[in-house]
């Protein structure tokens, strides 16, 4: 398959995580469960926690600076800034204006943020993507961000699928990394109620087993209507899922990936679903299972692993994505990989950055959890470094900025 030369698409991606994380083999141990339960039942080995000083805003802007830094791009490139998250810090004030200061970005920039559940990144994505092609960019680019902190309480049945973390997407007319392929999206929407977050909650509540079952049928749904739009069928003797290269799902967990994939396989008549697992969905999973559930940037963190993990030459290759937000919208469209993309990610160094994290024992871990809860009512201690949360004044929040 030949790359585009010209399209719209990610020119660069920019991870950040938070500076610990949580081992689920020892929350197990001390949850009084096999820890395989969470290490093979949720595939996920190490879960981010965010410490008081990181938010979904410090968090966007890190994963942001990477980004720009990472292509050399000037914050006066970028002309629509949007963040995708389901824990915003105010009900007002959008995330996406804490990064525009943080960032130094100008006043000629449409900025906001969106939320549908997991979804709103993918939604920021696609508008970004056809205000590039509407021809209203004038040139300029758009940065996308997807940042969040999934948490769900200690002892709680979704205690051992949280985590934290931000992917930032920058979306250009000459994209280096991915090339959305035009028209190609399929969709699916409903209203159900299968995972919210009351206003009066900062943990989310879900109906588990309900919420995997929406996911699967919206991912019929939207899997269905990418077919059609595609205008093409299976050559004979494959199967229509064989035109791509690999995948990423939403990822909240591993294992709803292994579910996900099963089903796509199981509709193109695939009597044997979960053989082509490993070869096309396993270099998606490394990052997500070291990092955990981050709600928007899921599926982002899972295409960043895809790039950074897979040995081959992906080169022209089609990717099927798939996104997935509670509620429900579901979006499955494709990317073709452009020359050099997987250097480019690889040179971001993220398992340097993954290895350079501290590991909490359970009882500090607890401790952060407690003190987040209480962030509202008290003020931090000033933080020194860049990109900090230091608290809250006068109902105002307040963040170190870069020297």
């Amino acid at each position: 398959m030949t790359p585009f030369l010209f399209s719209v698409g990610i020119d660069a991606f920019g991870v950040a995580v938070p500076k610990t994380f949580v081992s689920l083999t020892k929350l197990a141990q001390a949850r009084g469960v096999d820890p395989q339960k969470y290490l093979g039942g949720l595939g996920t080995e190490l879960m981010g926690i965010a410490m008081p000083d990181e938010d979904t805003v410090t968090l966007a802007a890190r994963a942001a600076h990477q980004a720009l830094e990472s292509s050399n791009t000037r914050p006066e490139d970028i002309g629509m800034l949007v963040v995708g998250t389901e824990t915003a810090v105010d009900h007002s004030k959008p995330v996406a204006s804490f990064v525009q200061g943080l960032l130094g970005i100008g006043p000629r920039c449409r900025v906001f943020e969106t939320k549908h559940a997991c979804y709103g990144g993918t939604a920021a994505l696609q508008l970004a993507a056809d205000w590039i092609r509407s021809g209203s960019a004038k040139g300029q680019k758009a940065l996308v961000i997807c940042s969040d902190i999934a948490r769900y309480g200690l002892h709680t049945p979704g205690e051992p699928t949280q985590g934290a973390g931000a992917v930032a997407l920058l979306i250009s007319s000459s994209p280096r990394l991915l090339a959305l392929e035009p028209g190609q999206s399929g969709l699916c929407s409903m209203d159900v109620h299968d995972f919210w977050r009351p206003l009066y909650s900062k943990d989310a509540l879900v109906d588990g087993h309900y919420s995997v079952q929406c996911y699967l049928d919206a991912l019929s749904g939207a899997y269905a209507d990418y077919q059609a739009n595609a205008g093409t069928t299976a050559a004979p003797g494959t199967l229509f899922s064989d035109r791509f290269a690999a995948f990423a799902y939403h990822v909240p967990y591993g294992k709803m990936a292994r579910k996900a994939h099963r089903q796509i396989r199981t509709l193109d008549g695939d009597a044997t679903p979960d053989e082509s697992f490993e070869r096309l969905v396993g270099a998606s999973l490394r990052l997500p299972s070291l990092v955990g559930n981050i709600y928007t940037g899921s599926l982002y963190l899972a295409v960043v692993s895809l790039l950074d993990a897979t040995k081959g030459d992906l080169t022209g290759q089609r990717l099927g994505l798939f996104s997935y937000g509670s509620g429900a919208c579901a979006e499955f469209f494709s990317a073709v990989v452009q020359p050099g993309a997987q250097a480019a990610v690889q040179a971001l160094g993220l398992s340097a950055t993954l290895a350079r994290r501290r590991e909490l024992s359970i009882d500090e871990y607890e401790a952060v959890m407690r003190t987040r809860e209480a962030l509202d009512e008290k003020p931090l201690d000033a933080a020194k470094s860049a990109f900090a949360f230091q608290g809250i004044a006068e109902h105002r929040r307040t963040y170190a900025r870069p020297s």
